[in-house]
């Protein structure tokens, strides 16, 4: 089992670092000391036009040794040395600590111990696997507090080991996107996945999980795409909190695996409580999905902008991919007689991809809501005929 990599700025984490490896070491674990402080990174430090050296801006120097550190874990991690990760931190400790995260890899255990303001730790979470383990209490020497906090965390790091698969993978993957109002379509999805001797991986479409779904297709975890629900991008344009970022429908296009797209839940943009509602859409059509989340109804206009992204994204796809069309609603609240339904804006959606995208792609419209079986049985029929099943089962379809 490999040492645990512990990740401080030494200068001011010292006596906390110090005391998590012991209760490291104390479960039978080694570790590995990573001094993130700039004391120690001095050496980092760019030189001025001809006036000797100086220290770059607070920013750059913590770019320069999130970037440093990252190499080093990174020749850790490939020689075998380090299996599991952990750092105390604060505030630029943590944002330090997301950009030494990002390259490794999914599921490698990554445990962060910090005092950092929530917003923070949510902007992690939208980007990362990483376990937050928030103190609450300000990270300032060993008292009976912060004692308990290092304890746990140290015991549950020693506990947590990454072993990466030395198999070939036996089935085939396929990457599935939902909301709660797709949620019957992902499931139908999966079951006939699975009869056909494929798996299939859900991510919930709320930002950080489309954003982590493009990271693995790009990163070759996956041999197919069932989008479903690309309301990120209506998140993306309208300005709701649920976006992916600028990156969102693009890795299964450079990766070339089939791809089935549809507009799953693009009636909707999503806020917070109602009083985080930006002052700009007070008159515009609400639903109070709980009371944490208030969606905002689509215009036809935003969704012949969210047709427009999507047509344009897609239309970079070097593998197979095909939209496929629910003229029955998108989503469970745009159903006939849902508080959601309209045509007009779901039309626009429509209209603008067939305007925008790529002719060799086709736009297969079905005549059913995209919640019914029918829906996912052409999604699933699609992916099946597009991908090499060699001697894997296939059920009838």
């Amino acid at each position: 089992m490999g040492a645990v990599a512990v990740v401080a700025a030494m200068d001011t984490k010292g006596k906390e670092a110090s005391f998590l490896a012991d209760v490291i070491k104390g479960q039978g674990r080694s570790t590995v000391q990573i001094d993130i402080g700039t004391s120690a990174n001095r050496n980092l430090a760019r030189p001025a036009d001809g006036a000797g050296a100086r220290l770059a801006s607070p920013a750059e120097l913590l770019k320069e040794i999130a970037a440093t550190t990252r190499t080093r874990v990174a020749g850790l991690l490939a020689s075998g040395e380090i299996s599991a990760i952990v750092a105390i931190a604060g505030g630029k400790g943590s944002a330090v600590f997301g950009e030494i995260a990002s390259d490794l890899p999914y599921g490698f255990p990554k445990l962060l111990v910090t005092s950092a303001r929530p917003a923070l730790l949510a902007e992690l979470a939208t980007h990362h696997d990483i376990v937050l383990y928030p103190t609450l209490v300000d990270l300032v020497g060993i008292n009976a507090f912060t004692a308990r906090v290092l304890e746990n965390a140290g015991r549950a790091i020693s506990a947590m080991h990454y072993q990466p698969s030395k198999r070939e993978r036996e089935r085939k993957v396929v990457a599935i996107t939902a909301f709660g109002v797709t949620t019957p379509a992902a499931n139908q999805c999966v079951s006939l996945l699975a009869d056909a001797g494929l798996h299939a991986i859900v991510f919930p479409a709320n930002g950080a999980g489309g954003r982590k779904m493009e990271q693995l297709i790009a990163a070759g975890e996956f041999d197919a795409v069932i989008d479903l629900t690309t309301t990120e991008l209506a998140d993306e344009l309208v300005g709701g909190t649920a976006s992916a970022g600028p990156d969102r429908l693009k890795a299964a296009s450079h990766q070339q695996i089939p791809q089935v797209i549809a507009p799953g839940a693009v009636d909707m943009v999503n806020f917070g409580p109602p009083s985080s509602v930006p002052d700009q859409f007070r008159n515009r059509r609400f639903y109070s999905h709980t009371p944490y989340t208030t969606l905002m109804r689509t215009t036809p206009a935003e969704n012949a902008s969210i047709g427009e992204l999507t047509a344009e994204r897609l239309s970079q796809a070097q593998g197979p991919a095909i939209v496929l069309w629910p003229a029955k609603g998108v989503s469970d609240y745009d159903r006939e007689g849902g508080v959601f339904r309209d045509t007009e804006a779901d039309q626009a959606w429509l209209q603008a991809i067939k305007t925008s995208l790529r002719p060799e792609i086709a736009v297969r419209e079905l005549s059913c809501h995209i919640n019914d079986p029918e829906f996912a049985e052409a999604a699933v029929t699609w992916i099946l005929e597009h991908l090499d099943l060699g001697g894997l089962f296939r059920a009838n379809i």
